[in-house]
């Protein structure tokens, strides 16, 4: 590099030096930093330094001095990101379930270069989630930006649909058969990714789990199913699916344990109605009744009972029996 080019580059690689190597832990000298510009061809002396420093933090830019007494020298003490926010950051890509393995450590390589060095170092730590499998599905990033690009132009999507084989891997779900489906909201529920969409033929809202979906591709139809969806309080519809599994709705009053509260807070939210029963609280939810509304109750046990609807209530019950007589069946054998 031409010593004039390098000249009127000095001030991006002050800038680039302090924000890639220094911290409040760690400032450089103005020897140090003198050095650092001679290697990139750029020639600068003590007193220039200081004039560029000045530019700097006129232009907006948070540079600490320290005292050189004590060892000190210049950083950078302000970034777009603090540390406890990029750790933050960190922890949600490496424990979510829809990024690969590959591309969480791609994005945090990329977080790491928004602080120094030295704390970037402390950034690339496993965040250990009980049963937490990472998808295999690479392209979910671009399927994610393909389905908000159809939302935003009002236009279907044809995608495949995948399921696990028996050898633990995603393989095309009816035979490779094309899905054409009118994209209406992406949903994080359950750590997962779900498409919300209105599939014409069976003239319903479906929900497909996004790292599942291959080869999405933008239709050139419009879409369809906007009445459907015009009636649609998302977030109250969210929260009355069970696992993003369709069903039909119901109005249940549940009777629980009052140590159950916080449990059936977390699930239906503050808004629902709760009331006394004696030792027992009864709240009133809606829900989308599906077997992964059965199987949350199972999983709490005793302390919830269904009291209404008759219709639910009935099917619950049902449920368990035929589940007891299978099990019943098979200790015979």
């Amino acid at each position: 590099m031409a010593k004039g080019a390098g000249q009127k580059l000095k001030l991006l690689y002050i800038i680039k030096i302090l924000s890639e190597q220094t911290d409040e832990n760690h400032p450089i000298t103005t020897r140090e930093l003198i050095e650092q510009l001679e290697s990139h061809g750029v020639s600068a002396e003590r007193k220039s330094i200081y004039n560029d420093m000045a530019q700097l933090v006129d232009f907006g830019y948070d540079i600490i001095q320290k005292d050189n007494r004590s060892g000190g020298g210049y950083y950078l003490a302000s970034r777009d990101f603090e540390l406890a926010e990029l750790k933050l950051l960190v922890d949600a890509v490496q424990s979510s379930r829809f990024i690969t393995a590959k591309k969480s450590r791609e994005l945090i390589g990329k977080l790491e270069k928004l602080t120094s060095k030295h704390d970037g170092n402390t950034l690339q730590r496993q965040v250990f989630v009980a049963g937490r499998v990472k998808t295999e599905n690479e392209s979910v990033f671009y399927h994610v930006d393909t389905i908000h690009k159809a939302i935003f132009e009002n236009k279907k999507i044809s995608f495949i649909y995948l399921d696990y084989d028996e050898k633990k891997k995603l393989v095309p779900r009816k035979e490779g058969q094309e899905y054409r489906i009118s994209p209406w909201a992406l949903i994080w529920k359950e750590e997962n990714y779900y498409l919300l969409g209105y599939d014409e033929k069976d003239e319903k809202i479906k929900h497909y789990r996004v790292d599942k979906m291959d080869s999405v591709e933008m239709a050139k139809e419009s879409r369809l199913g906007r009445e459907a969806f015009e009636g649609i309080d998302l977030p109250k519809y969210v929260g009355k699916a069970f696992g993003m599994y369709s069903g039909e709705e119901e109005t249940v009053t549940l009777r629980f344990q009052k140590d159950l509260l916080g449990v059936v807070i977390d699930r239906f939210g503050t808004d629902i109605s709760i009331r006394k029963d004696g030792d027992f609280l009864r709240a009133r939810v809606n829900v989308l009744v599906s077997g992964q509304f059965f199987g949350w109750l199972c999983g709490i046990g005793g302390g919830i009972t269904i009291e209404g609807s008759e219709k639910v209530r009935k099917e619950y019950k049902n449920r368990l029996l035929n589940l007891a007589n299978d099990y019943r069946e098979r200790t015979e054998e």
